[in-house]
Formats: C-alpha cells, structure tokens, sequence
C-alpha cells in the first residue's frame, strides 16, 4: 500500500549566496531592472509614512491606553460581568 520515497542521487545545491560578502552581495543590485527603482521608492515612502505616523499618534494622543489601569481584576469583579 505504502511505499517508500526514492532518495535522491545528486546532492543539495548550495545556496547562490552562501559565503559572499556584503560588497559582493552590493554588486547583485545591479541586476535589478530599472523599471522596479520607481516602485520600491514609493513602497519604502509608503512604509516610512506609515511607521512615523504610527509612532507620532502613540506619543502624542493622550487619549490611548498603553497600559491596563487599576489593579488585576477580583473574583467579586468577574461575576458581576
């Protein structure tokens, strides 16, 4: 019914990039078409904005609650719920 995998003969390629410096790794950038520059400038804008705004509205809003208020809730407080 069940039969056992073949295993394989050839062995594990290596990763492309394993050992390589940053500088080696650097020069790969080239490979990327131009047409993309454009695209992951505006991504990187877009995670930017994001990341400050939600930065700012945590340190500036008064109004949100970052930490529980009072003490651990009581036995008396949970069956009342």
């Amino acid at each position: 019914m069940f039969r056992q995998t073949a295993r394989l003969r050839s062995p594990v390629p290596k990763e492309d990039q394993v050992g390589h410096t940053v500088s080696q790794r650097l020069r790969k950038l080239k490979n990327i078409p131009p047409e993309l520059i454009p695209l992951g400038l505006v991504v990187a804008f877009a995670v930017a904005a994001g990341t400050y705004s939600c930065v700012r509205h945590l340190t500036t809003d008064s109004t949100i609650r970052l930490k529980r208020q009072g003490g651990s809730p009581t036995n008396e407080a949970l069956e009342h719920h």
